[in-house]
């Protein structure tokens, strides 16, 4: 039996006895007929939008297909009346077949963006009405069925239409519909909906199936859709495919929106809103539709989340109860982290990859992989950007997507790769995401919880006593978006640990965290060795991995290509060579000038996201016609200094100097292009965003086309996306010189291209370079941002490591032992000229 707390029983009660209550008035001839019968009414619209406003903000879905199940309701009433039916066989009728209707919209709509959604309700509507109109001997057509009275087949007498009775059942029934949504707030059903509505790849990795998701929420709200239309011909006494039309779709997202979507107080707003909104419009003199329209303009513009949630922000404030603000609450013990020792040779093999490859169309995302991980050990996965180590993991999770797989790979000796990734969480394997995919509409204790299909008073005992082990007790009932980013990076954890996982993948959980955050972690990852669980870890920030680690394996190009101990993996060249990169034989930067201007100088800054601190302390000039290489590993900070040294981004500390109206121009890492523009649109759409046009676009489309290699120059007008990866990292450059930039910052300008295509981009911005340009360069790969700069700084966890001239040896020393530990700033000197 799910755990309902006292508390949470009083709000499960609410709806019920103010329905009594409700009754208690209407049965005293206090209330007029006429009102009598239009608080029926609004019980029905209650339920009704109580179906589509759960679904909504349960599931994500808007429906236009509930008239249609609105309709079905009332039709097998109708008809059943007419024909001896009981109310019980009514009912079973109208819900089963809604049910398995909704089912089907929910599991073919799961497919589909929310357009095609709405598409398909849509069609689904549009079918109904016409059954409506043309099934004549089952709905009358437009004539309409009148409804007699349905006899109970359990002898509770019979139910009549159309008078106080009707009315009194549809109040009762509305407080008892509230009753049961409430119920099913503190659920798995509700948090496992949201979940697969909030973040579906996260839901997949705890074994939550977004389709079979969809089609449950859609099938029950269905089917309270089809129980509203029983009701509503048993008040009304007639029905005609009138009520049932389109405009009564767009009704019902209008209350669901005005009262607020998945809250039920909100449901019965949406239900008088639907039932007095045709008396209003009469009143004001203007038509139905017209009303419906500027309410729900005026319902998104000013009360997006609808009128309950902003009385309720308006009560919190009245009442001045200020959210008390969340803290890490740990304490960090003196002693050092220290990993469990390394399984002996005999501890039981968990998991093997033998030859595994990945494959999305022509590209091979990873191929060779082996490797084997036994019971309480850590094995540390390495490798620069693009490496395959992201792919790697979701072949363990089953989060390939469009990949497709090939090789072997086994879980405890049984096979692994045709297992669903939602039967993965099932036999033992949890895993955290890069960037800590929270679910942020269900609490931290939720968030645990809905591992879970079923939840009891044990579960929440355990869930409790985990967010206590990861220090997240004390912030159980609040929500992730109230949390600093650690914190977040603790629960992605105990979300992964819930079920106690005998495998646990961690995707980058080092990155983004401060020092203490950092070695809190660790401890928790040792933990786990201790507790006999198997680890596979990837990361950036080498010597916290490397610190929990007990075996290595670098990857490079999607192949492995070294293995070995934490201490000695950086002594295999190859593994070296992947992150410092090696200098080829490109085109030299032009000599450096004695005398040069600043083009742009950082001084003391600083930036944060949130909780994340990105740059720390950053003090760096650079000096026009130079060319700076910025190096470091991924989440160092280098796309932030970037973005900072262009001006696009504003540091959270610090200031920037720019040497007068110095023109800068950034190409993002990824290149962002315009797929579908053809290469000429891709330049003019950045010329006209630098506002130049006419003749000066023409001459700028010429000047740009002559620094293009031929054969781009050639197809200027095939689209972006038929160019190789390297082809669109020289548009990407091509377009950002639309702007006549004196400043150019290229954001790891030879992420995943073959090695002749990083020749040919570096080639031709050292051509830039020769021709005054400044330009600086950033770079996970310490040998070509030093074969092409005339000063190389190096990034570490946000830091400047170190800074010097590549000429110098004993700098590019210092430099290659900073990439990687981050030693504290000791700039070479150099010489000048």
């Amino acid at each position: 039996m799910p755990f309902v707390t006292r508390s949470h029983l009083g709000k499960v009660m609410l709806g019920p006895l103010v329905a009594a209550a409700l009754i208690v008035l209407l049965s005293s001839g206090a209330v007029p007929p006429y009102q009598a019968y239009s608080v029926g009414l609004a019980a029905v619209y209650t339920v009704l939008v109580l179906s589509v406003g759960l679904l909504a903000g349960w599931s994500g879905i808007w429906s236009i297909a509930h008239p249609a199940f609105f309709a079905l309701g009332a039709y097998f009433a109708a008809y059943g009346s007419g024909h001896g039916w009981s109310v019980e066989l009514v009912l079973l009728g109208a819900l089963g077949c809604s049910a398995a209707f909704g089912a089907f919209l929910g599991s073919a709509g799961a497919r589909f963006s929310m357009l095609y959604v709405a598409l398909l309700t849509l069609a689904f509507t549009m079918v109904a009405m016409e059954v409506m109109g043309q099934w004549i001997s089952v709905t009358g057509g437009d004539q309409g069925l009148p409804v007699e009275g349905l006899h109970s087949a359990l002898g509770l007498g019979t139910l009549a239409s159309a008078g106080t009775q009707a009315q009194y059942i549809a109040v009762g029934v509305a407080g008892v519909a509230l009753a049961v949504a409430a119920l099913a707030r503190p659920t798995a059903l509700r948090m496992r909906l949201v979940a697969a509505k909030s973040h579906p790849m996260a839901a997949r990795s705890i074994g939550i199936a977004p389709e079979i998701q969809s089609a449950l929420a859609f099938s029950v709200s269905a089917a309270f859709a089809a129980l509203a239309g029983v009701l509503l011909a048993l008040v009304v006494g007639f029905v005609s495919p009138d009520p049932f039309s389109l405009a009564l779709a767009i009704s019902l997202i209008a209350a669901c929106v005005l009262g607020g979507a998945g809250t039920l107080l909100g449901a019965v707003v949406g239900g008088a809103y639907l039932t007095w909104a045709p008396t209003a419009a009469e009143s004001a003199g203007v038509p139905q539709p017209i009303l419906q329209g500027v309410v729900l303009i005026a319902t998104l513009l000013f009360l997006p989340g609808g009128v309950v949630l902003f009385l309720a922000r308006m009560a919190r404030r009245l009442l001045r109860r200020p959210t008390p603000q969340v803290t890490a609450a740990a304490e960090l013990p003196d002693e050092p982290v220290q990993p469990a020792p390394p399984p002996g040779a005999t501890a039981p093999e968990v998991l093997r990859l033998d030859d595994v490859a990945v494959t999305f169309g022509g590209l091979k995302a990873l191929e060779g992989a082996s490797l084997t991980v036994r019971a309480g050990e850590t094995l540390a996965i390495i490798g620069p950007n693009g490496a395959g180590k992201t792919t790697l993991l979701n072949v363990l999770s089953g989060l390939v997507g469009g990949g497709r797989v090939a090789g072997g790979a086994s879980f405890h000796g049984k096979p692994l790769l045709k297992a669903r990734a939602t039967a993965r969480r099932r036999i033992g394997i949890g895993r955290t995401f890069q960037h800590a995919e929270t679910f942020p509409e269900l609490t931290v204790l939720e968030n645990v919880l809905c591992t879970r299909r079923r939840i009891t008073a044990e579960h929440r005992a355990r869930a409790t006593e985990l967010l206590d082990d990861v220090g997240l007790a004390h912030v159980a009932d609040r929500y992730p978006a109230e949390l600093p980013f650690g914190l977040h990076k603790r629960l992605d954890l105990a979300r992964a640990l819930a079920e106690e996982p005998e495998l646990l993948i961690l995707d980058e959980p080092f990155g983004g965290l401060d020092a203490t955050e950092r070695t809190l972690l660790a401890r928790q990852i040792v933990r786990q060795q201790q507790r006999g669980t198997a680890v596979v870890i990837i990361d950036h920030v080498l010597d916290d991995l490397f610190a929990v680690a007990h075996r290595v394996v670098a990857f490079d190009f999607g192949r492995p290509i070294g293995e070995g101990e934490p201490g000695r993996i950086l002594e295999d060249p190859r593994v070296r060579s992947s992150y410092l990169g090696e200098g080829g034989a490109r085109s030299e930067p032009p000599p450096r000038q004695v005398t040069e201007r600043v083009a742009v100088q950082l001084t003391g800054v600083d930036h944060a996201y949130g909780g994340i601190t990105a740059l720390r302390g950053i003090d760096l000039a650079v000096a026009r016609g130079s060319v700076v290489g910025v190096v470091g590993a991924n989440g160092a900070g280098k796309s932030t200094l970037g973005r900072i040294l262009h001006g696009t981004l504003a540091p959270t500390r610090g200031g920037r100097v720019v040497d007068g109206e110095l023109r800068s121009a950034l190409v993002p890492e990824g290149r962002a292009l315009f797929k579908t523009l053809s290469l000429r649109e891709n330049l003019e759409v950045a010329a006209y965003a630098a506002g130049i046009k006419g003749a000066d676009l023409r001459a700028r489309l010429a000047e740009t086309g002559e620094w293009l290699p031929p054969r781009l120059r050639e197809r200027m007008g095939i689209p972006a996306a038929g160019l190789s990866g390297g082809e669109q990292q020289i548009l990407a450059i091509a377009r950002a010189l639309m702007a006549g930039p004196e400043l150019l910052i290229v954001d790891e300008p030879t992420l995943g291209l073959s090695p002749a295509m990083v020749d040919e981009v570096y080639a031709r911005l050292g051509r830039l370079a020769r021709e005054g340009m400044t330009v600086v360069l950033l770079e996970q790969s310490l040998g070509r941002a030093a074969s092409a700069a005339h000063e190389v700084v190096v990034l570490h966890d946000g830091r400047i490591a170190t800074r010097g001239e590549p000429a110098d040896a004993v700098f590019l020393a210092h430099a290659e032992q900073a990439y990687f530990d981050g030693e504290e700033d000791a700039p070479v000197a150099a010489a000048q000229g």
